[in-house]
């Protein structure tokens, strides 16, 4: 059996809100989950309002480029204007060991490069805050891309991409072109993009302002470019959405190790026999009746988690040094840290995180449950300021209230 942290609870509301008012502003929860099942994209107006500012600004783009941090292929450039690839070569902006050589980047990007610095919520804060806040409410992982285009010039050719995107628009103004339905049916990243596919039908302009968003599902076709004046900032955040086929090959290599029926072997001395494809046909079916049983769900349901939580980066809620914890400090269970809840086969839970797992006795796990709102070892009882205090030392508690 699998329990997960309610995701709509108390702990978790604060990150969580944040992140989806600022991504989705006043829209139902249950009309963006239905976005997420379609392939409809959606523009959603700002209304003037500079939503993003506090996200991301120019002068923090150009404070991190100035860092050694700033290297390939974390930094790239692109330029529709080139021949062949718009990726602009590493070696046109960049010294031999990876760092930007900001001189040359520069020269570029007034040539009309844009300025393209990936997973940039893994080294700023603001945004790392408001991609976990995403990975809580969706509970797989997101990523952001930062995308700085110079007056007049576009970055990337007419494309689609792999997975789930939201462009933030920060400033200046872009024009986009998106195109309605799916190029390619459900593309993933073992179907990526497969060359010069052209768009088909005509397209919807968007003008984004800032404080605009932009919801554009995998595989439905888009290109954007600035206008003349001033240069365009925008976030896209990628929603990192496993596929079925990605969380069958994770589910069948695992339960290679426990089921016997998965190790038989194929018997390919009898491919050349009339029967063949019968035989194949009915091993297939009868492999995967015994993966769609209850224990496998609740098995896939874990790894997922699990997936989530190994993939992104830890946010412990705890710095270099630890003070004393009073028994009647009101803790709660940490809101950037990734965790869940497991019961085994055996009837032992476990609380699992980033960087490992606790078995939970019966009266520890029952303690989770008011530390989701908020409480303290004194009114837990007898024995919880020292399980406090291991949860504490891991990240995984922070002050209540």
């Amino acid at each position: 059996m699998l329990e997960t942290m309610n995701a709509a609870s108390p702990a978790e509301a604060s990150i969580m809100e944040e992140a989806f008012a600022l991504a989705f502003g006043d829209l139902p929860l249950e009309t963006v989950l239905a976005l997420r099942e379609g392939t409809a994209w959606r523009h959603f107006s700002g209304q003037g309002v500079a939503r993003y500012a506090d996200l991301l600004s120019i002068a923090a783009l150009d404070a991190y480029l100035r860092t050694d941090g700033a290297r390939s292929p974390r930094v790239a450039m692109a330029d529709d204007s080139r021949e062949g690839s718009a990726g602009v070569p590493e070696h046109e902006f960049t010294l031999p060991d990876g760092r930007v050589d900001l001189p040359r980047l520069l020269r570029r990007f007034d040539a009309g490069a844009s300025l393209v610095a990936s997973q940039f919520h893994e080294t700023h804060p603001p945004l790392g805050r408001f991609c976990r806040g995403l990975e809580k409410l969706f509970l797989h992982g997101c990523q952001t891309n930062i995308y700085l285009t110079p007056p007049k010039a576009q970055g990337f050719r007419s494309h689609f991409d792999t997975h789930d995107v939201l462009v933030m628009q920060v400033s200046g103004r872009k024009r986009w072109r998106v195109w309605d339905g799916q190029a390619l049916e459900n593309p993933t990243r073992r179907t990526p993009w497969p060359g010069n596919m052209p768009p088909v039908g005509e397209p919807h302009i968007v003008m984004m302002e800032p404080g605009d968003s932009l919801y554009i599902p995998r595989g439905v076709m888009h290109d954007a470019a600035t206008e003349p004046g001033e240069p365009s900032l925008h976030i896209t955040v990628g929603l990192l959405e496993p596929s079925w086929a990605q969380a069958l090959r994770g589910l069948i290599d695992s339960d290679e190790v426990d089921a016997t029926p998965l190790r038989e072997a194929v018997p390919t001395w009898r491919l050349a026999e009339p029967g063949a494809l019968a035989m194949l046909l009915e091993g297939l079916a009868e492999k995967l009746r015994g993966l769609a049983t209850p224990a496998h769900a609740e098995r896939l349901s874990m790894q997922l988690l699990d997936q989530l939580a190994r993939d992104r980066q830890p946010l412990p809620a705890r710095g270099l040094f630890l003070g004393r914890l009073e028994p009647e400090a009101r803790m709660r269970l940490a809101d950037g840290m990734h965790h869940h809840v497991a019961i085994g086969p055996d009837g032992q839970a476990a609380l699992h995180w980033t960087c490992g797992e606790i078995a939970l006795t019966a009266e520890q796990a029952e303690w989770l449950g008011p530390l989701t709102d908020g409480a303290s070892a004194e009114e837990l009882g007898e024995g919880a300021l020292a399980f406090l205090e291991t949860l504490r030392r891991e990240g995984l508690l922070e002050q209540a209230g």
